[in-house]
């Protein structure tokens, strides 16, 4: 099938949505297929994602041997869809919070850019429901600042409901990536933006998980602060 796509999700300890989920997503469009990228989850996703592999072939399940971070799971899930025929590769968190109902409006933008980011913030208008005010503001404010330091014309450049055209990732060298928490993002827009890639905001409605456990740590806060800056000085140094 021509412009295949395909939604990447790590996934760790998400048994309670992610049956669902995939079943939301495969029903948006007939191109597109999931990959699950499990971090051996002691509550048994990957096991159940398997259940349902077996059955559709479209399910796709990539096992790692324990918890290593959400940008290496991502880069495992890039290197796993450009070794295979996928045009639109996306990523996708699997607690509902990135709303599967947004998959056709991607692929739209996607037309005409070479890569999608859903937004939060469009033209600082908030699109966030549930988020206690501390995280929303920290979250907010983190994007201001971001945008400050990498000189991105991005309103939601920590946003991690993504698609991409095989083309930017196949230009981009992953084995460089340093990120591995919500810098990640930062990482891979500016990346892309500095290969010469267009990117495009859309608008999309963001719901704080309603099941599980935020993965949100101090750790992810503090890389995000001075990745930024390690981003600008391998600009200036021409190391990206």
């Amino acid at each position: 099938m021509a412009d295949k796509a395909l939604v990447i999700v790590p996934t760790y300890n998400e048994r309670e949505n992610i049956v669902s989920l995939i079943s939301a997503v495969l029903e948006k469009d007939a191109r597109i297929e999931v990959l699950v990228v499990d971090d051996n989850s002691p509550d048994g996703t990957g096991d159940m994602v398997e259940a349902l592999r077996s059955k559709d072939s479209r399910v796709h399940l990539l096992r790692r041997p324990g918890k290593m971070g959400l940008g290496t799971a991502y880069l495992d899930g890039f290197r796993w869809a450009l070794a295979r025929d996928y045009e639109y590769i996306f990523e996708m968190d699997a607690d509902f919070s990135h709303d599967p109902r947004h998959l056709p409006e991607f692929l739209a933008a996607a037309q005409d850019s070479d890569f999608v980011l859903g937004s939060r913030y469009l033209d600082g208008r908030v699109t966030v429901v549930n988020w206690p005010m501390k995280r929303l503001l920290l979250s907010y404010c983190a994007n201001i600042y971001a945008r400050l330091v990498t000189g991105m014309h991005l309103w939601d450049g920590t946003g991690g409901f993504k698609c991409f055209h095989r083309r930017v990732l196949e230009a981009i060298d992953l084995d460089a990536v340093r990120s591995n928490g919500y810098a990640f993002q930062i990482e891979m827009s500016f990346r892309a933006f500095h290969k010469g890639f267009r990117g495009k905001e859309i608008p999309i409605t963001f719901t704080d998980r309603t099941v599980g456990d935020s993965k949100m740590s101090g750790h992810i806060v503090r890389e995000a602060i001075f990745m930024v800056w390690r981003l600008r000085w391998w600009h200036l140094t021409g190391r990206l």
